[in-house]
């Protein structure tokens, strides 16, 4: 047995490690390197492990204090009497964040943690989403313009909202008031009624280099529908009637029934003509020849609303 570590110590000592003492003779050497690679949320660490002579195995421990709260997988490093390079990638960093690692090597003669390093992680850039719900949305109702502030600093920050009309030829112009985001960087604009078709952003009044993308909101027509009878002879007439909001003449209107194959099929039409009150009206007789689900689909021009269909109907038939 001495003879089995007085060779084991000069093996050791060949390699470049110096025992402490005779027991310690074959414990791994190590030591813990810079920190490469290192991004938003993934960096490299790296270092070298001498196995003295016994087979080995290292790993990384790493975290935000010298507790090293998490630890990348074993992974062998032969039983050679010379160093071998240890490196490995590690993820789901925080931004903006200090960590500390060290490499630690171990094999029958005992364990070696290297030196404690430390890297710090970028700060994230700041980035914003936006979206509405529902979009589209019908004339006069209300949307929601939500999204995030991600990145660095995401907290407590103000948030401005930006309309652009149609047929975006102006400049977009603020609508409200700003607000700050909450604690995760979320924002919402509550809007009680869209006018008409239009494009929406958000930016960062502290720093307007920090805009969201554009997000179009489309108005759709709203249709209301009446039918002269819904139990008919087949072969009657039937006479579909209406109005359109908003007030938008000569919009072409079509009678629609739905098909076998699931498709709603045109099978009349007209146009809308002028009302009051904002509305615009409609009117068209139809013969029934079968029962079925029946609707008013009512088109839409220029670009300022969509188009929308009005509700469904089911009509029977009988001989």
């Amino acid at each position: 047995m001495r003879r089995t570590l007085a060779a084991a110590a000069a093996t050791a000592a060949l390699a470049g490690i110096a025992p402490a003492t005779a027991a310690a003779v074959g414990k791994p050497g190590v030591s813990t390197g810079a920190a490469t690679a290192v991004k938003i949320t993934t960096a490299t660490l790296n270092g070298r492990v001498n196995p003295n002579g016994l087979a080995t195995t290292w790993f990384f421990q790493y975290g935000t204090t010298k507790s090293y709260s998490a630890q990348t997988p074993g992974v062998a490093a032969g039983q050679g009497t010379s160093a071998v390079a240890a490196h490995t990638p590690i993820g789901a960093l925080t931004p903006n964040t200090t960590y500390h690692f060290r490499l630690v090597a171990h094999n029958a003669a005992g364990t070696t943690a290297g030196a404690d390093h430390t890297f710090k992680t970028p700060r994230q850039p700041l980035g914003l989403s936006l979206a509405a719900t529902p979009n589209p949305v019908g004339f006069g109702r209300p949307t929601i313009l939500a999204g995030t502030l991600a990145g660095t600093g995401n907290v407590r920050r103000p948030v401005q909202l930006q309309q652009k009309l149609f047929p975006f030829t102006t400049g977009f112009t603020n609508v409200g008031n700003a607000q700050l985001t909450n604690n995760k960087g979320g924002f919402a604009f509550p809007l009680l009624s869209v006018p008409l078709t239009a494009q929406y952003r958000v930016l960062l009044t502290d720093n307007t280099a920090v805009v969201s993308p554009i997000v179009t909101v489309s108005v759709q027509v709203i249709v209301g529908t009446r039918v002269t009878h819904q139990h008919v002879r087949r072969g009657a007439r039937v006479h579909f009637s209406g109005s359109v909001r908003p007030a938008v003449v000569n919009t072409p209107m079509a009678i629609q029934k739905l098909g076998h194959s699931g498709r709603w099929v045109t099978i009349s039409g007209s146009i809308t003509r002028p009302s009051t009150a904002g509305r615009v009206v409609y009117g068209k007789t139809i013969r029934i020849r079968r029962g079925g689900s029946y609707r008013v689909y009512v088109g839409a021009s220029g670009g300022q609303f969509t188009p929308n269909v009005g509700r469904t109907i089911v009509i029977h038939t009988f001989r």
